[in-house]
């Protein structure tokens, strides 16, 4: 139950809204009577804190209030709950080498012998896969294994809650009792920018998570057993280091744990020379070879996808990235990405390159690359995407402003300053008499009320006020979905039929959908059986559920002898990923289909993103015909 409840907090957070019981209940796959239970009980941890606010609309969280309760929760010394429970046993056993008493924990925990007796038969699960393990004698209770391994746990164990989000300063300091932890991580900011280095933020709060567990091992005499290898030429880092951590915590750091600290950031956290031209650092960090290989890929990404990656300082800087990538997958030690989630979400083709690439670099160097390393390589791919954002993208209009000195001039200035970035004028009329059919842009910014009569007509005043450069930003971004929508609508109506649409499509797994929908693409000659096969492949690594409620299942090749797609829509969700989903499309796409893929691709997962949205259209297509009403009813909302 408490991972439910911790899931249906995340979703509360993740809304800025109500959300009915309903939906909840349709997100965590149970009983709206199972999501009452849940909502009480976290109000009931919280307590005194209100954290949840009800009506008859549904729930929503009060976000002063979960934060206030999120910064000040310890765990370790206070368990509320079942899962707190389990988590202060644990902590006690790692912090006692030579072990617990059973019946003294549990009068400390002031609970009985046999609850703590079926806390220490899921204590041995949590052990799985952590060369920890729990050895018993009598009633005296050990966790056996390395101290490394201990404090991976306890670092696992306090990421629970944190799986999908950025982790806390103030609840790692809150946790571990170092106080001055925000201090120490600004002063080694500076440490490492005056040092020359690129910083990945991400990562460093999982090192500052490190140094804190450290430190409350060292002060309870827990050391590593053997040092790290030293990483060459960070004599300086490592310098920087012992100086801080004796300065903020008192603690005198051990050569191992020194060399596990500066291995971390090396390989999480900094890369080298972000005072130096690209080529100069290709040549001074020994890159040749990576940035080559990288410069590869991203050619065959770009053919692939037609999109340009071909840009030194691009290539440049992922393969710095990578060589870190690599070292970390070699140990299986990878750096966790609270952004990855919404990236999938909002920018599933950004992703999808990502992906791309990660699948070459696996095959080079016969490593595994999860989600959040991923998402770190989308990145690096989205920065610069959006460094050459073409210009053709920007929404276009005309100024309207009678003549009266240079005050039209004033107006461009301003404009340009405020959203330079989102339109580009391409007209100014300073006429009060206007012949509406010479305007052909998108939009319109005028001070004349006559004018403002249709909707893609701003009326501003003389000078640009901060409520109505909010009015055109609005106008804009109303113009780009109204666009972005109308091509989806002309394109995906192309590729959906009768015969490649199903209704309460039962399967087993993600794989088994994929062949079941693959299936009826096979016998409409649409796609062969090595394309149902690399669609699995690319499944694998990583989830297509790119928003909660759809999942779009592909294939890396376009081989498909016609773009087409394949869709299910199911009233019960089935288990993607991390999600359930209600739809799922399978996408062929052919060679000769590649302008279209991204459009349909990123903007097919913008339409569908909505929640409610899906399930009315599920709700409201019995068939084929209906499907498609609605599709388009959707679309054009």
């Amino acid at each position: 139950m408490a991972d439910k409840r911790q899931r249906l907090l995340e979703y509360l957070a993740e809304s800025s809204g109500w959300i009915t019981s309903a939906q909840l209940a349709d997100r965590l796959g149970v009983t709206t009577r199972s999501v009452r239970s849940y909502v009480t009980a976290a109000k009931s941890a919280a307590e005194p804190l209100d954290i949840i606010a009800s009506s008859a609309e549904g729930y929503r969280l009060n976000r002063e209030a979960y934060a206030g309760y999120l910064s000040t929760r310890t765990r370790a010394s206070e368990p509320e709950t079942p899962g707190d429970r389990l988590y202060h046993v644990v902590r006690r056993l790692l912090d006692a080498p030579d072990g617990l008493d059973l019946y003294e924990l549990a009068a400390r925990l002031f609970v009985s012998d046999s609850t703590l007796e079926a806390d220490l038969r899921k204590i041995r699960p949590l052990l799985a896969g952590s060369n920890l393990s729990l050895g018993r004698q009598g009633s005296l209770l050990q966790i056996t294994g390395s101290e490394e391994d201990r404090r991976a746990l306890i670092s696992k164990m306090f990421r629970e809650e944190s799986a999908r989000g950025f982790l806390e300063i103030e609840r790692i300091q809150n946790e571990f009792a170092s106080e001055n932890l925000a201090d120490f991580k600004t002063e080694l900011l500076e440490l490492l920018d005056s040092g020359g280095y690129f910083i990945n933020e991400y990562g460093l709060d999982s090192v500052m998570l490190h140094v804190a567990i450290a430190v409350d091992r060292i002060s309870k005499d827990q050391f590593l057993e053997s040092a790290s290898a030293p990483v060459s030429g960070q004599s300086d880092v490592a310098a920087g280091i012992l100086t801080l951590v004796d300065r903020h915590f008192g603690v005198s750091l051990p050569n191992a744990d020194l060399d596990h600290i500066v291995l971390l950031l090396t390989t999480r956290v900094i890369t080298p020379g972000h005072d130096l031209p690209a080529p100069v650092q290709t040549d001074e960090l020994g890159l040749t070879d990576d940035v080559e290989f990288i410069r590869l890929v991203a050619k065959q990404a770009s053919a692939q996808y037609l999109i340009d990656l071909d840009d030194d300082e691009f290539a440049v800087r992922l393969a710095l990235h990578v060589r870190n990538l690599v070292a970390r997958a070699r140990v299986s030690s990878f750096s966790r990405n609270p952004m990855t989630r919404s990236i999938k979400t909002s920018y599933p083709m950004t992703y999808e390159l990502a992906v791309y690439i990660a699948s070459e670099i696996q095959q080079r160097e016969s490593i595994t690359i999860n989600d959040d390393e991923i998402a770190y390589i989308a990145l690096h791919v989205g920065s610069h995407l959006e460094r050459q954002a073409r210009r053709e993208e920007m929404v276009t209009c005309t100024l309207v402003f009678p003549n009266y000195h240079d005050i039209h001039l004033m107006m461009l200035r301003r404009l340009e300053h405020a959203l330079g970035d989102q339109v580009r004028v391409d007209k100014i009329i300073t006429r009060t008499d206007v012949d509406r059919s010479e305007i052909s842009t998108d939009l319109v910014i005028t001070t004349v009320p006559a004018l403002a009569l249709t909707e893609n007509v701003v009326l501003v005043q003389p000078f640009l006020t901060d409520a109505d450069v909010e009015s055109i930003r609005k106008a804009a971004s109303r113009i780009r979905r109204g666009q972005r929508r109308r091509q989806l609508k002309d394109e995906l109506l192309l590729y959906f039929s009768e015969d490649l649409f199903v209704r309460n499509l039962r399967a087993t797994s993600e794989a088994d959908m994929i062949r079941q929908l693959g299936e009826r693409m096979l016998g409409a000659g649409i796609i062969d059986n090595d394309y149902i096969d690399a669609a699995i492949t690319r499944e694998q690594m990583s989830s297509t559920a790119f928003t909660d409620s759809v999942a779009v299942p592909h294939s890396m090749l376009m081989t498909a002898t016609r773009t087409a797609i394949a869709i299910a829509l199911n009233d019960t969700p089935m288990a993607w990923g991390e999600n359930r989903v209600s739809v799922v499309a399978l996408i062929a796409f052919s060679s000769n289909g590649r302008n279209s893929f991204q459009t349909i691709f990123d903007q097919f997962v913008e339409v569908f993103s909505d929640h409610d949205d899906v399930q009315q259209l599920v709700r409201a297509s019995p068939n084929f015909t209906s499907f498609i009403e609605q599709l388009v009813h959707l679309m054009d909302a």
